[in-house]
């Protein structure tokens, strides 16, 4: 059963980030934009149970919620704890669910895999780290030609300035290997 080591606030004021002193998973993040993504998730189906709630990501220790701006972060957080604390702590990740993880670029060229590859470095090094310490991240849907398409998880996701300034930020970054490349958010 995680437990709770902090809740800390976001950029996105509908966001808020729980931060737990055990995983919940291990590097395979889990993201939700509404209650009928969350079916197969028992953690995730528990808060969308919880009025107001709009999104749920979890990755590893941390966890973001958020909600539609309508209700008070006091009382939401002490009803997201409840779930959160009954949840069961990370078990081993199956070989089949990283495997899955990589199929689906599966279909790239090596040297479209390789560019893929450099891009997930730099997004690891520069651009995820500060992501997630907001309590969101950023996950790759496709790679075609020049066009990246990425989505916006946890706080991100809703955050006014990630489909702004952030995006723009992360294709000038990205032209520094990629001279050419356009982000698109989906």
């Amino acid at each position: 059963m995680p437990k709770i080591a902090d809740i800390e606030k976001t950029p996105n004021p509908n966001a808020m980030k729980f931060s737990l002193r055990e995983p919940l998973t291990w590097g395979v993040t889990h993201s939700y934009d509404n209650a009928g993504q969350a079916q197969n998730d028992a953690l995730a189906r528990a808060l969308f149970a919880i009025a107001h709630v709009t999104n749920v990501f979890y990755v590893d220790r941390w966890l973001t919620v958020t909600q539609d701006g309508l209700a008070d972060w006091e009382q939401l957080a002490r009803e997201i704890a409840v779930p959160l604390r009954a949840a069961p702590a990370a078990s081993d990740q199956s070989t089949a669910t990283v495997a899955a993880a990589r199929a689906k670029f599966a279909h790239l060229s090596e040297h479209d895999q390789q560019r893929l590859d450099d891009i997930n470095v730099l997004l690891d090094l520069e651009i995820r780290p500060y992501l997630q310490g907001d309590g969101g991240d950023l996950h790759i849907l496709s790679l075609h030609g020049n066009q990246l398409t990425v989505h916006y998880q946890g706080a991100c996701g809703t955050c006014p300035s990630s489909i702004s300034g952030t995006l723009r930020g992360i294709e000038n970054r990205l032209r520094t290997i990629e001279p050419g490349i356009e982000v698109i958010a989906a």
